[in-house]
């Protein structure tokens, strides 16, 4: 008879950790939202105006990105699109650029703007712990680069064909929003251009618990529980909240009036069981004389646009969705 593996850590439907170092991650939770972490096949053909294909980025690793094309309008035949790249959350543990989660957002997105949509298949923890998220979300952006000067071993004709590399936007959903800051940090230094960073609900945090935290409702996609496990299995080992990839307001952060940081929109939701500490990162960043814009999702909760179901069912969450990603086209349009 097989020994039955025994569990270690659990974060409640999303992920099991055994004590041989594996992982499972098949979803326990209500049946009725499974579909919302299931995979959506690519298609190269445009479907709703979309067009979606993965790409091998770098054949050593097998780095991926799921791009996204609108359908061009017979009049902008020729026209170039900014790219956005997009990192997705899931607390560096769950969740990859394939789900469904984040398919009619950001085929809604890269139509609405219109813009090509970059999005990465980030390593996940624990068995990557971070920062390898970080390097994969800053592979994709120097792969972009050598897609611009046409480097034989960076070839998509997608991207050759109507992407504008003058305009490179960095997005990211809750974990994936405090990569847009990391990758942005780097890109400074190392004199790479981007256009702007959008993180929308970032995982910043600190040690001790903010007052939203302790007071704010918990919701489908964060709790408290998320938070603590997640971020114990995704930072490095022996590192807490105050570690500056979660806390980058914090004081073991490089100062932030030393970063050279593309302009930002900051985007928070009113209700969000850590809007604390992101307008903590606000202020922060505001205090440095940095250039940042704040939109607030009023009444909604931690990645509100991702739950299809309420946005589906619920006319606020409707139209709170359509006001954050019709906030979030003006910002692209301005740079």
């Amino acid at each position: 008879m097989a020994l039955q593996k025994r569990v270690v850590e659990e974060v409640s439907g999303w992920l099991r950790v055994f004590e041989d170092g594996s992982v499972d991650r098949t979803w326990t939770g209500p049946p009725e939202v499974k579909f919302m972490a299931e995979p959506v096949a690519p298609h190269e053909e445009f479907v709703d105006g979309v067009a979606v294909r993965d790409v091998v980025i770098d054949k050593t690793s097998g780095l991926r990105v799921r791009i996204y094309q609108p359908e061009p309008e017979p009049e902008d035949d020729n026209k170039k699109l900014p790219i956005i790249i997009h990192f997705h959350g899931g607390g560096f543990c769950i969740s990859q650029a394939d789900w469904y989660m984040y398919y009619p957002i950001y085929s809604k997105l890269a139509r609405s703007v219109p813009a090509i949509c970059v999005s990465v298949f980030l390593r996940l923890a624990p068995e990557h712990r971070l920062p390898a998220a970080i390097e994969d979300a800053y592979s994709a952006l120097l792969w972009l680069q050598g897609v611009a000067r046409g480097d034989p071993s960076a070839i998509e004709p997608w991207l050759e064909a109507r992407g504008d590399f003058s305009r490179i936007f960095l997005i990211g959903d809750s974990s994936g929003g405090n990569l847009v800051h990391e990758v942005a940090v780097r890109a400074g230094r190392d004199d790479i251009r981007v256009a702007g960073a959008i993180p929308i609900h970032p995982g910043f945090l600190r040690s001790e618990r903010s007052r939203s935290e302790l007071e704010h409702p918990q919701s489908p996609f964060l709790t408290l529980d998320m938070v603590d496990k997640f971020l114990g299995l995704g930072l490095p080992v022996g590192a807490t909240k105050d570690h500056p990839i979660t806390c980058p307001m914090g004081e073991a952060a490089p100062p932030m009036e030393e970063l050279k940081l593309p302009p930002y929109l900051l985007c928070v939701a009113e209700n969000d069981l850590i809007i604390d500490t992101e307008m903590e990162y606000y202020e922060a960043m505001k205090k440095a004389g940095k250039e940042v814009e704040l939109f607030i999702s009023h009444g909604m909760t931690h990645s509100f646009y991702l739950n299809k179901i309420a946005v589906d069912t619920d006319p606020a969450t409707s139209a709170e969705t359509d006001r954050l990603f019709s906030g979030i086209a003006d910002f692209i349009d301005k740079y």
